[in-house]
């Protein structure tokens, strides 16, 4: 994934001006505690309203999503990305400890990769967690500032990226650019299963643990996510039901 671009003096100026990072999020006592299936909505209805638009810049049009049949008959969302930037999210409250392991499956119909960022993807599953922001490195809140600002938007005080990468090997995982607060975990990869559903199971407590070597909070939201800076190429994916379970 190539970050979203910041604007380069924007940290002297929140540095000059005192700015102090918004109220971080929380778990929130009124969220549901299962994630709603697209497959229950019909093809061509709009997408469940708990699965919100999360827009990812104000200076980038949004991604297109849908509800279209897969080849089952199945209900699934389609997004289409021509150098836009945005997700669907739904916020939740799901304690990782009872129900570890998040379940989907996606399809990917293309890779991208650029110089810049050979991992370029275009299908995404985003899971955040809760915990104390001001407890973190300057850096890290320094950046989470420059997001505010930019996508109008506070970032968590964690999340784990679930990508279908192009070189990086599987199970690699890799630190944001900007934050040490987000990580990339490739759990696909290559060419060969491009335009074929995959089904994917991860254990986010697992997960959690090895790439931040501490134990996680409530899981606030899970999110997928398809993007392209290219504006010339059209990226399309797709996504399938995503939900919690005890696993084994």
């Amino acid at each position: 994934m190539r970050p979203i671009r910041l604007l380069p003096a924007l940290a002297a100026v929140m540095v000059a001006g005192g700015c102090t990072l918004a109220p971080p999020p929380a778990p929130d006592p009124t969220a549901p505690t299962a994630l709603t299936p697209f497959s229950t909505s019909a093809a061509g209805a709009a997408v469940p309203k708990v699965w919100q638009p999360w827009s990812l810049s104000r200076f980038r049009a949004p991604s297109h999503y849908e509800l279209v049949k897969d080849e089952t008959g199945a209900t699934v969302v389609k997004a289409v990305s021509r150098g836009t930037a945005s997700g669907l999210i739904q916020y939740i409250d799901v304690d990782p400890r009872r129900t570890p392991v998040l379940s989907w499956r996606w399809k990917a119909m293309d890779l991208a990769p650029s110089e810049k960022s050979v991992d370029d993807s275009p299908v995404r599953v985003v899971v955040s967690f809760s915990g104390d922001t001001s407890k973190l490195p300057f850096g890290d809140r320094l950046f989470y500032e420059q997001f505010r600002l930019v996508s109008g938007q506070q970032l968590p005080y964690a999340a784990l990226m679930y990508i279908w990468g192009s070189r990086t090997p599987k199970e690699n995982i890799t630190p944001n650019r900007y934050t040490s607060r987000i990580k990339i975990l490739v759990v696909e990869n290559g060419r060969e299963k491009l335009g074929t559903w995959q089904a994917i199971s991860r254990n986010v407590l697992e997960d959690f643990r090895r790439a931040f070597g501490e134990e996680p909070g409530t899981v606030i939201s899970v999110g997928i996510l398809t993007e392209n800076e290219d504006a010339k190429r059209e990226m399309e994916a797709y996504y399938g039901d995503l939900g919690f379970s005890a696993g084994r």
